[in-house]
């Protein structure tokens, strides 16, 4: 496995302040994973059912992946690469024997094999175990790299020499979609709706559950339950979430996320938003992003038609555990900047425009001009390619960090999507929230 430009990660982060309640509240901790040997994997066979529009030159890749995780930390914001403590985490046993358990779990490798595989990779050194979990394993590689005799399974004879085994996992870029920390040290690990992703949040999961780095965080979502996607998640702040609903997340999944926000005191509205199920806007954060209090970046396109459906507790007594909230009031359907100006209680919802035409707004849509990253209010990360876009973030007063993206952005992701903040400054306290009290002001 390529190694990542960082240092080992110390065991020592302050757990009981991790979490977020904002998406600009100032950036301190985030989770990346630099681009590696998955990405060459990718060939014009696999590129679509692995998620891809095109082939990334990998090195180059990788290129300007340091240099965003650069302007990073060159701004204090502490990086941590998720393959670094992937790796730390599978010294550990009972970590171990679960990513060994989860591998062998897979439907294509039949019996046989399970029973072949499962000696030689609980063997395996924490880094090379780590290589076959994100970059996969091929039918050519068993005997050269585990030392797998292939004879006598059926699997393997009939597979192509090329055939994956395990399945490469070059959406791994993406971390914000796999898990979505909250306030208070409770963190979401997300359902992935592509048969693609669904193992990210098993690895996910699994460096939460055991790294010492995250001990004492608290479970708010679990990948067995209903599909619901990072990306879709907006922390809109002072206890107002909005979700996506489209070709990624479900329904069902925005009410299983609603009742454990909702009834552990991190919100007090939850709002649903619809998307178009396709591909340019298979996230809420391709079209809208924060990039302030009160400000957020929105694709012109669609600022017209989206709307918001507002979900709060009911006043009607829980039947069900608080944990597991399920009495809820809905209301809408409302546009979205009205529905979210009044849950945070302001008077207007500000939005910047991508785009002085329909044209260049959906060119740069298409390119992630819509997915920036905020350090602090006001202060965001931004793809350089989308010229227009960011001209208008930085007339509306808005400081833009531009980065290169040509290749990373070949997954159709921009620089909230490579990101998930593990640890923001607060914007206000659970114990605060009261829907409808003004709290935020225009500057």
């Amino acid at each position: 496995m390529s190694s990542t430009p960082s240092s080992p990660v110390p065991a020592d982060l302050p757990t009981p302040t991790l979490g977020a309640d904002s998406e600009v509240g100032r950036l301190r901790t985030v989770l990346l994973h630099r681009p590696g040997p998955e990405l060459s994997r990718l060939t014009p066979r696999n590129n679509d059912s692995l998620l891809f529009d095109g082939i990334p030159w990998v090195a180059r890749a990788q290129d300007e992946h340091d240099a965003f995780a650069a302007e990073l930390t060159t701004r204090g914001i502490r990086v941590l690469y998720l393959t670094d403590l992937l790796t730390e985490t599978l010294e550990i046993g009972a970590a171990r024997t679960q990513s060994v358990a989860d591998l062998l779990a897979g439907t294509l490798l039949g019996q046989t094999l399970r029973t072949r595989l499962a000696g030689p990779l609980a063997d395996m050194a924490p880094a090379d175990l780590t290589d076959v979990l994100v970059a996969g394993l091929r039918n050519d590689e068993l005997g050269a790299r585990l030392g797998v005799r292939t004879d006598h399974s059926i699997v393997t004879s009939l597979l192509p020499e090329d055939a994956f085994l395990i399945e490469p996992l070059p959406n791994l870029l993406f971390t914000r979609d796999s898990s979505v920390w909250l306030p208070n040290g409770q963190v979401a690990v997300t359902s992935l709706a592509m048969p693609a992703r669904s193992r990210e949040t098993a690895l996910t999961g699994l460096i939460y559950a055991h790294h010492p780095a995250f001990a004492g965080s608290v479970p708010a979502y679990r990948p067995e339950w209903e599909n619901l996607e990072g990306g879709d998640v907006l922390l809109l702040g002072h206890g107002v979430v909005a979700v996506g609903v489209g070709e990624r997340t479900a329904p069902a999944g925005v009410e299983r996320l609603a009742g454990a926000l909702l009834g552990r005191g991190l919100a007090h509205t939850v709002l649903a938003v619809p998307i178009a199920q396709r591909r340019a806007t298979m996230h809420l954060d391709t079209i809208v992003t924060m990039v302030d209090t009160d400000t957020v970046l929105m694709y012109a396109n669609v600022a017209r038609d989206l709307v918001a459906w507002s979900i709060t507790a009911s006043p009607e007594p829980a039947s069900a555990p608080v944990a597991d909230l399920t009495e809820v009031s809905v209301s809408g359907p409302t546009p979205f900047l009205e529905a979210a100006a009044a849950a945070l209680g302001i008077d207007r919802m500000h939005s910047i425009d991508t785009g002085l035409d329909p044209v260049t707004a959906e060119r740069e849509q298409w390119d992630d001009g819509n997915n920036t990253l905020a350090l602090a209010p006001r202060l965001a990360v931004a793809y350089e390619r989308n010229v227009e876009t960011n001209r208008r973030l930085e007339q509306a007063g808005i400081e833009v960090i531009a980065i290169a993206g040509s290749e990373l952005g070949s997954g159709r992701g921009g620089p909230r999507c490579m990101s998930c903040p593990v640890l923001r400054d607060q914007l206000g306290q659970a114990a605060e929230m009261q829907p409808g009290k003004k709290r935020l002001g225009r500057r």
